[in-house]
C-alpha cells in the first residue's frame, strides 16, 4: 500500500509539472510609470489614453494626427506574435475608420507606433492594430524609409535609453481620400523624438519625410520642431519648461544623434 500510495504522489506532481510547463507565459514586463507628461496638445479634443499608448483623433481626416508614446530598452524585443486582425478602436467616440476603407485602393495600413515597438505583451502588441494607429501608406514607403526610420528610433532607444516619441500624418484641406469613409492619405509624415532623461542634457529632434518612394540618408528629412509646429497647429511637449523647448524646437540638432545606415527595401 505504502509503495502504491508514493507511486500516487509522484505521478501527480509529474502531471502537475507537465500542465505547468505547457502554459505558454508571456516574459514578465515591468512597465515604470511616466512621471513626464509627453503628451501634445489636441487640435479636435478628442485624446484617447490606451495602456501603452495614447492618440488624439481627428474625425474629419479619419487619422489619429499624432500618436505619442514612451519607449525604453527594457521593452524592446523580438518576440514573435501572431498578428491579429485590424479592429476599430474602441475609445474612439466617432468611431475610427473601418479597415474595408483600404480595399482595393493600393495603400497599406501603415502603423503610426509601430507593432515592432510592442512586442512585450500581447496585449500591447495588439493595440497597435486599432485602426485609429494606421495612416494609408505606400507599399515602398511603409517598407522603406518610414521602416528605416523606426528602426533608428529603437536604435537610439538601445544607446540612449529611454525616449518620447511623437508620430503622425500631415493633415490638410485638399488630401486625396479613399474609401466610404474618406480615410485622409496623407502627403508628408513626421516624426519627432525627445530625449529628457537629463534635463541639463535635453536632446530633440524632429523628421518631416514626403510620402513617397525614397532612397536617401534620413538626416536630409531633419527639420526644427517648430517647423512642425506651425504645419499642424500643435504644440509638442508643453509640459518642458519653456527656456528648455524654445531652445530644443528652433534647430536641427541631427549632430546630437548618432545615425545608422539601414539597408533600402529590396525592390
Amino acid at each position: 500500500m505504502l509503495k502504491k500510495f508514493i507511486y500516487f504522489i509522484i505521478t501527480s506532481l509529474m502531471i502537475g509539472c507537465q500542465n505547468n510547463t505547457s502554459i505558454s507565459q508571456e516574459p514578465a514586463v515591468n512597465i515604470e510609470k511616466d512621471t513626464f507628461n509627453y503628451l501634445p496638445t489636441s487640435t479636435t479634443g478628442q485624446v484617447v489614453k490606451h495602456h501603452y499608448y495614447s492618440l488624439s483623433y481627428n474625425e474629419d481626416y479619419e487619422n489619429a494626427e499624432w500618436v505619442a508614446y514612451s519607449l525604453s530598452p527594457k521593452q524592446l524585443s523580438y518576440r514573435q506574435i501572431e498578428r491579429p486582425r485590424f479592429i476599430r478602436d474602441p475609445q474612439v467616440k466617432t468611431k475610427s475608420a473601418h479597415y474595408k476603407n483600404y480595399y482595393p485602393n493600393g495603400y497599406e495600413k501603415g502603423h503610426l507606433l509601430p507593432a515592432a515597438d510592442r512586442r512585450f505583451s500581447t496585449e500591447a502588441f495588439d493595440e497597435t492594430f486599432y485602426t485609429s494607429n494606421v495612416s494609408p501608406m505606400d507599399h515602398y514607403f511603409n517598407s522603406g524609409i518610414w521602416n528605416n526610420l523606426e528602426k533608428q528610433v529603437r536604435y537610439w532607444v538601445k544607446r540612449y535609453g529611454k525616449l518620447y516619441i511623437v508620430t503622425g500624418g500631415i493633415l490638410q484641406p485638399g488630401l486625396e481620400r479613399i474609401g466610404r469613409e474618406e480615410v485622409a492619405v496623407p502627403d508628408y509624415f513626421y516624426k519627432i523624438v525627445l530625449d529628457y532623461k537629463n534635463p541639463d542634457k535635453v536632446r530633440m529632434i524632429g523628421f518631416l519625410v514626403p510620402h513617397k518612394d525614397l532612397d536617401k540618408p534620413l538626416k536630409n528629412f531633419v527639420v526644427p520642431v517648430d517647423s512642425i509646429e506651425t504645419i499642424t497647429g500643435i504644440d509638442f511637449f508643453p509640459a518642458l519648461p519653456d527656456s528648455i523647448e524654445n531652445k530644443v524646437e528652433a534647430g536641427k540638432h541631427p549632430e546630437k544623434w548618432r545615425f545608422v545606415k539601414f539597408e533600402s527595401w529590396q525592390r
